[in-house]
């Protein structure tokens, strides 16, 4: 798989059905669609990114920038296909998202991962992410308590884009 064929593009409302109908394969069975209401798919288009290939939907990032930390944007849902992950497409989104992050005057970027998440703690880690210090700690991570739907915990991370060391993905996604 070549991340070359596919397209990326602004999602539309429409495309809120489409993603609906995968997050639970997606996420081997956990129904996480309370967490990705239609809002995100009318109101912050212009700062997320939907991929596809051959017209399948395979990735999305929905994010969007902070209105009161005019420095900051926040990436709220990253998906990719299991049958696309592992090939580039998550950097990739990321890529892009860091683009427009700079393009909009955004120096840092934020989201947050459930802790048991162990593949989104590891990827956002490769990606150059940091945890943020929290009010809790398992096994040595930093966790922010009843921050997630239902109280769950949440690892929240944060990236500088203006202070990554050369040929990071943060500088890269710059150029």
């Amino acid at each position: 798989m070549s991340c070359s064929s596919l397209t990326f593009r602004r999602p539309i409302p429409d495309d809120y059905e489409r993603v609906m109908a995968v997050l639970p394969s997606w996420w081997s069975g956990r129904d996480l669609r309370a967490q990705l209401p239609w809002v995100f798919f009318t109101h912050f288009r212009t700062t997320s990114i939907l991929v596809e290939h051959e017209e399948r939907l395979v990735g999305f990032l929905v994010g969007f920038f902070c209105q009161d930390h005019a420095d900051e944007a926040y990436v709220h849902f990253v998906g990719v296909a299991p049958e696309w992950r592992r090939v580039g497409l998550g950097r990739d989104l990321y890529r892009r998202f860091f683009r427009l992050a700079r393009a909009g005057g955004r120096g840092v970027i934020r989201c947050v991962t459930a802790p048991l998440n162990a593949e989104s703690i590891a990827f956002h880690t490769a990606l150059g992410f940091s945890p943020l210090l929290g009010d809790d700690e398992v096994a040595g991570l930093p966790l922010m308590q009843a921050r997630g739907p239902g109280g769950e915990p949440r690892v929240r991370f944060q990236l500088e884009l203006e202070s990554e060391a050369p040929g990071s993905l943060a500088t890269e996604a710059g150029a």
